[in-house]
């Protein structure tokens, strides 16, 4: 049920393709290797990691450019698949694996470990590649497990840490778990098709008159561990409290690896598609996910936790998308979000001064109902009316339900951008100008959302439809957030607000009981003081604060751990 047919068997590429696009794993495990072996000096071992970072991402556009002249549909080559999706996320994963390279080079400047960190951050980018490129389910598997096995060493690189230590333990368990899902998959889809390729897998699904019972639990598998990768609820706790692993970790981690779960369900699009159980439980878990970490975020002061919890947020959504069958604003959303995270994490420290200058120049002005109800009637309005007028447009096509219901999220989201200039206005400017920039803001939402998807829908093939109980279950949820967001604008200090303010700041203490389980079956490690650098990490942070903002980093980090882990009871 694709709109685009994917075939049962993809042609064989040159061979020197097939290269070009397994080399930037190659290159970084390489350089990981020979950090970790011959251990040069630490600028020796800064410098390697920034040719190959460089490396990498002069191959990944080398196989963009071969893949721009091929013009074929897909390839691969056995172990390695080239198609739309390799390409663009592979250019992801070189862009912000050589900014965190180059960004780690200048804060971690004076630590006792960092040959540790280059060969362990070396290794996750080499096992997230790996992922990207393989075209065979036993790879996708090694390295899916050896990304989360690098990137736990880099968590508890300050190994001195009892929060960074017992935060990284609890997500090392989660990861166990993803791992084990993966190699369920794995048999599930062997036993179903008698096949480990990907491609193979893939087509013979869609050939099958219905999907055999073996195929739908290996894809119902996937689906728990994206859910698990992608840190939903109530696996999501990790991911908020690890704000004690080094700054350009959690860059890595809220934009890159992160997303494996989006990527992997990425390549088995075609059949999550005929897999209902699989959207079910994509849109169920996604959907209350976005909604309660939305809410949550709001509450939140410190701008690393409000960026964590932003990126359970939008995880959840990007979640929502797969179920729905949306894989073209999946990918989208992949590639924005990965982006927007890199840079906001890297520039917390110029985040908070801007946060402090907006508190110094006093609070914005409250919004009454009225306003916000002619905020929202002229964003449904907007909406509407370029959503009608789209498939008029040469070569647009028509606009299927999942994308109205995708749309009618998009107004909810730009009700803000119509409201703000309504009800408070410009100095110097008057109403007539500010509802003139609210209507064009208005349109174009909506107008730049729908060309994004007809641009990316050309790039990954999508599904003709999505059960009527999906879309309702995705339309009420974003329509009960807009209301209970509303809401609480309206009347920040009533009744309702006050009292479930203290639930919506502890996140439902969803996090409590599942951290009180997983911590009985299997409890952290203590903390090893052998381990700590030659400076406390506090004062290597407040040493390298002049250099890279990393004294707004440190408390903000220090703030959001304290905060989480003491509702999470760690």
């Amino acid at each position: 049920m694709t709109a685009v047919p994917v075939p049962t068997s993809l042609p064989d590429l040159a061979p020197w393709t097939a290269a070009l696009a397994a080399a930037p794993a190659f290159v970084a495990a390489g350089a990981a290797a020979l950090v970790a072996v011959r251990r040069p000096c630490v600028a020796r071992a800064w410098r390697l990691a920034r040719v190959a970072a460089l490396a990498s991402a002069a191959l990944a556009v080398a196989v963009a450019v071969a893949r721009i002249a091929a013009g074929t549909g897909a390839g691969g080559g056995g172990l390695v698949r080239v198609d739309d999706v390799t390409v663009t996320v592979l250019a992801l994963v070189a862009l912000v694996g050589a900014v965190v390279v180059r960004y780690s080079a200048t804060y971690l400047a004076g630590d006792a470990r960092q040959h540790r960190y280059v060969a362990r951050l070396l290794a996750t980018l080499a096992a997230v590649s790996a992922v990207v490129v393989t075209n065979h389910l036993l790879v996708l598997v090694a390295a899916w497990a050896a990304a989360s096995v690098a990137l736990h060493g880099l968590l508890t690189h300050f190994g001195q840490r009892p929060v960074a230590v017992a935060v990284a333990h609890k997500k090392f368990l989660l990861a166990r778990a993803a791992d084990a899902c993966m190699v369920g998959a794995a048999v599930a889809f062997a036993a179903a098709f008698d096949t480990l390729r990907i491609d193979g897998i893939v087509g013979r699904a869609v050939a099958a008159p219905a999907l055999p019972g073996a195929a739908v639990a290996g894809i119902v598998l996937v689906a728990c561990a994206a859910v698990l990768k992608c840190a939903q609820l109530p696996f999501h706790g990790w991911l908020i409290q690890v704000m004690e692993a080094p700054t350009p970790v959690s860059a890595l981690l809220h934009a890159g690896v992160v997303n494996l779960g989006g990527v992997v369900l990425l390549r088995f699009a075609p059949v999550v598609d005929r897999a209902v159980a699989a959207r079910t439980l994509l849109v169920l878990v996604g959907a209350a996910t976005a909604v309660v970490a939305a809410v949550v975020m709001t509450t939140r002061v410190s701008v690393k936790v409000a960026l964590a919890w932003s990126t359970c947020a939008q995880m959840g959504f990007m979640l929502v998308q797969c179920g729905l069958g949306a894989w073209e604003m999946a990918l989208l959303h992949l590639l924005a979000h990965s982006v927007y995270k890199a840079h906001a994490f890297l520039g917390a420290g110029g985040t908070v001064r801007q946060a402090q200058r907006r508190q110094l120049s006093g609070p914005a002005p409250a919004p009454t109902a009225r306003s916000l109800a002619a905020g929202a009637a002229l964003a449904a309005a907007a909406t509407v009316a370029v959503g009608m007028a789209w498939p008029l447009l040469p070569g647009a096509s028509a606009l299927r339900p999942t994308v109205w219901v995708l749309l009618a999220v998009v107004a909810l989201a730009a009700v803000p951008l119509t409201l703000l200039p309504v009800a408070a206005g410009r100095p110097g400017s008057g109403r007539e100008g500010a509802g003139a920039r609210a209507v064009g803001r208005a349109l174009a939402l909506p107008a730049a959302y729908l060309a994004l998807h007809e641009v990316v829908g050309r790039l990954v093939p999508h599904a003709d439809g999505a059960p009527v109980a999906l879309l309702a279950i995705t339309g009420l949820a974003f329509a009960a957030l807009f209301a209970l967001q509303a809401a609480c604008a309206l009347a920040p200090r009533g009744v309702a607000a006050r009292r479930i303010r203290p639930w919506v700041y502890a996140g439902l203490f969803l996090d409590e009981a599942f951290t009180g389980l997983a911590f009985r079956l299997s409890p952290p490690r203590p903390a090893t003081p052998e381990d700590a650098p030659l400076l406390p990490a506090p004062a290597v942070e407040l040493v390298l604060a002049p250099a890279t903002g990393g004294r707004s980093r440190a408390f903000a980090g220090a703030t959001a751990a304290t905060r989480s882990t003491a509702a999470a009871g760690i």
